[in-house]
């Protein structure tokens, strides 16, 4: 079930009903609700990974008591290990082997020995990456002692399956999220019209931007052998604004729908391409994975406390571990690999903490300053992107190359392609209202807030109806 599917604009208003007006006696009967509209949300890709969702939250919720009430190190630790490399073991499998089991194959056949691997025929459980890390975070800081182990079961399922995150996150931590499920929500208008306000903004930005982008990224990107160098360039811009549009839409959908229920997430995205350097651009982007990664292997790898080789090393670490997370393909190994390169030199110069303010432009040298490094940033992030677009390595250095050798900058694919002009325009526009609004949170609310909601909701409806481009990127994560 899609947040841009008819299934979805029918299943929201009956759940929400239900659970103001039915179901809105106790906090036990509200998250029971929740509960039944997460396994029904999930069991509308495939019923069977229900079981296994149903598992990892049984172990992690087991585990984690135990990990608790264990009277010996070695008692807590073999709790604690048992959840976590089960769930790694999951993951791997159902993730990771096949690219493991063809890659050594593909090793083995390289140096004369004929080997042909054992697949598994399998498809990639929806949001098994989120969901796991869920659960990961929680035993992790139970056997730290961050956090004490939670006994409701029913609590600690929503904490983990609750239908606005499941999927494609943000991905939550129990410190933040668990103590509002223990409590009985009260509506509230006000974040309720916000939540309604963030979710048209959240379709705005997949509807209207990113399934429009996907359209001629992907057009560029099968047919780049074909394409002249200005060509690429859009090919390569397209699918920038459309993996932004995609995936902080899908936040910006959960988030809003949240808040229909009483329920705050975590921010994931913070207008990350307006960042000036590319530590910043990580602290925008994707933020609930990247503090993920920081909280839970790179400050425990040593951080940036030890000396210059084990900074580099645990840069290195962090950046190919998130792009190996993100799936089983060299490209996204080469595009954490890439994004190493470029933190790099901001983290040998100590300078990567340089812009966490909020900056504000003016007509002065400071403000070009600005621009400039925002449009630097924005390109090198675009490069990367060719690596996590790409189907292979190859075809993500022949495309850069092309890029770069075919030097015919004249308007090919514009000029033969329908409404070219059209989505610049629309893209050029949305620049300036993300530019505009990048200190709020909701960029709808505010002055003439009916108009920008009816204008979003037009823009919806008109390019929505001609889309054939429903899924989220983030879905095969």
């Amino acid at each position: 079930m899609f947040f841009n599917s008819l299934a979805f604009a029918v299943f929201l208003p009956i759940v929400f009903f239900l659970y103001w007006f039915v179901f809105n006696k106790t906090k036990s009967t509200q998250n029971a609700l929740l509960i039944v509209a997460s396994y029904y949300f999930y069991s509308c890709w495939d019923w069977r990974f229900l079981f296994l969702l149903l598992f990892s939250t049984f172990l992690d919720y087991y585990t984690g008591i135990q990990i608790e009430k264990g009277k010996s190190d070695i008692s807590r630790k073999f709790w604690f290990w048992l959840s976590v490399l089960t769930n790694l073991g999951f993951l791997g499998v159902f993730k990771y082997y096949n690219f493991f089991a063809a890659s050594f194959s593909e090793l083995l056949n390289s140096v004369g020995i004929q080997a042909s691997p054992i697949l598994l025929n399998v498809i990639l459980p929806v949001g098994i990456s989120f969901y796991t890390f869920h659960g990961l975070s929680y035993v992790i800081d139970i056997y730290l002692k961050r956090i004490k182990a939670e006994y409701n079961f029913v609590d600690y399922s929503l904490f983990v399956s609750y239908f606005p995150l499941l999927v494609a996150g943000p991905i939550e931590r129990a410190t933040h999220l668990l103590p509002q499920v223990k409590v009985k929500r009260v509506f509230n208008f006000q974040t309720a019209k916000e939540g309604v306000y963030q979710i048209i903004w959240g379709l705005v930005k997949k509807v209207v931007i990113a399934d429009t982008c996907a359209t001629y990224a992907n057009a560029i990107f099968d047919n780049y052998t074909s394409m002249n160098s200005f060509s690429l360039i859009l090919g390569a811009v397209y699918f920038a604004f459309q993996i932004y549009g995609d995936f902080s839409g899908y936040s910006d959908i959960a988030l809003g729908v949240s808040k229909l229920f009483g329920l705050d997430l975590l921010r994931n995205f913070n207008y990350p391409y307006f960042s000036r350097d590319i530590a910043e651009f990580w602290r925008r982007w994707h933020i609930s994975l990247s503090s993920w990664f920081r909280d839970y292997l790179y400050i425990p790898l040593g951080g940036s406390k030890g000396g210059i080789w084990m900074k580099i090393r645990n840069t290195f670490i962090i950046f190919i571990v998130s792009g190996f997370w993100h799936g089983a393909n060299w490209t996204y190994l080469a595009w954490g690999f890439i994004n190493a390169i470029y933190f790099l030199p901001l983290l040998l110069s100590n300078s990567n903490r340089n812009n966490i303010d909020v900056f504000k432009v003016s007509w002065n040298f400071d403000s070009i300053k600005v621009i400039v490094n925002i449009l630097i940033t924005f390109s090198i992030t675009c490069i990367a992107w060719v690596f996590f677009r790409a189907r292979t390595i190859t075809d993500a250095v022949l495309f850069l190359k092309r890029m770069i050798v075919n030097r015919d900058f004249s308007f090919q694919y514009l000029d033969n392609e329908h409404y070219s002009y059209e989505l610049l325009f629309v893209i050029g526009l949305f620049v300036l209202v993300e530019w505009n609004n990048r200190t709020k949170v909701e960029p709808l609310s505010g002055k003439r807030s009916m108009l920008k909601v009816a204008l979003a909701i037009t823009a919806i409806i008109a390019l929505g109806t001609y889309s054939d481009y429903k899924e989220f990127i983030y879905f095969q994560f």
